[in-house]
């Protein structure tokens, strides 16, 4: 039972800091564009995020995406001591990455983390690979989604709006961001709060405590999306000036088609039921924007960076997770 309480605390940590990791996803662009200051732009994303909550619970009607990462590793190989593993080592990898002001995906490294320890545990025959190819290829398909939205939203949007004068196109475009950084902030916390549940749902059916994910208490997903909601008010500074301006200039129009890209496709992968990345989103969505312009104005170094960041999360959170199994296998048997 002790073990079982340290999984749920070590979670709601590692939940909390996904929120002020990823709180430039949903904020930078607002920032960046002088719709919205950071202490405003955080308490509007946080808010939303818990309202997803409430999306899920009573619209959605379920929670697919938990189910699908507690179905990471099988059941049978599942024990409190490889999930222990696995979340530390999520935490060490994203307060790293924070700390560096790399926008890695928090989702990656939990699943790395998961993976990798269970395979220091049980072996290779413990993981379930048909979920995880699925996951580690919307690495590549979630930015790219995203880009092509961005794309097509933002030649769409100049086309409608081109007989408009500069001046009141942007007046009303900061005012579409609002609306555009809510759903994606609410895309963020459907998304982002459920790869949590799967672990805690994961560590109730180990522990007997829960049957299937379809009978998870309201404590756990109130718990999930009320940390991402905390940890998102808590900022994300370093991480939000390499969203907001590094990738490419964001002017309001352009903030507004990067967002809404990045919420349509959230929502696209909460109805495939598959965990992404908000990072990965987001960039791409910023770097589908920013092509139209040319392809000279996006930074294709910086964005060359993310990406190797990107490659390497699930690699190198399996690797921390296997010797975090090992020494805990070390020190308490």
């Amino acid at each position: 039972m002790e073990l079982l309480i340290i999984i749920v605390v070590l979670a709601v940590i590692f939940d909390f800091i996904n929120g002020f990791h990823d709180a430039a996803n949903s904020i930078a662009t607002v920032v960046s564009t002088k719709v919205l200051t950071p202490v405003q732009a955080v308490i509007w994303a946080a808010a939303f995020n818990f309202i997803a909550f409430f999306i899920a619970k009573f619209i959605i009607g379920g929670f697919g995406i938990a189910d699908t990462v507690s179905k990471t590793v099988y059941p049978e190989f599942i024990s409190n001591k490889i999930i222990i593993a696995g979340l530390i080592a999520a935490i060490i990898w994203n307060l790293l990455t924070w700390r560096l002001g790399i926008p890695s995906s928090s989702s990656h490294t939990l699943i790395g983390g998961f993976a990798g320890s269970a395979v220091a545990a049980c072996g290779f025959q413990s993981i379930h690979y048909e979920v995880i190819i699925i996951i580690a290829s919307f690495i590549i398909l979630a930015p790219l989604i995203g880009m092509i939205g961005g794309n097509i939203i933002t030649i769409i949007t100049l086309h409608l709006a081109q007989k408009c004068k500069p001046h009141k196109a942007d007046k009303w475009f900061k005012r579409l961001q609002l609306l555009s950084s809510a759903m994606l902030s609410i895309g963020h916390g459907l998304n982002d709060s459920q790869k949590v549940m799967g672990i805690i749902g994961a560590a109730l059916i180990a522990n007997g405590k829960l049957t299937n994910m379809s009978n998870i208490p309201d404590w756990v997903p109130i718990c999930c999306f009320a940390a991402i909601a905390g940890g998102t008010l808590s900022g994300g500074w370093r991480i939000m000036k390499t969203m907001g301006n590094k990738i490419t200039k964001i002017t309001p129009v352009e903030g507004f088609c990067a967002q809404t890209s990045g919420a349509f496709t959230l929502f696209l992968t909460e109805v495939l039921k598959v965990p992404v990345s908000t990072t990965h989103v987001i960039t791409g969505s910023i770097i589908g924007v920013g092509a139209v312009k040319r392809l000279s104005a996006v930074r294709w170094g910086v964005t060359l960076d993310l990406i190797w960041a990107w490659l390497l999360t699930i690699p190198v959170s399996g690797l921390i997770a296997c010797c975090i199994y090992y020494l805990l296998d070390f020190l308490i048997g």
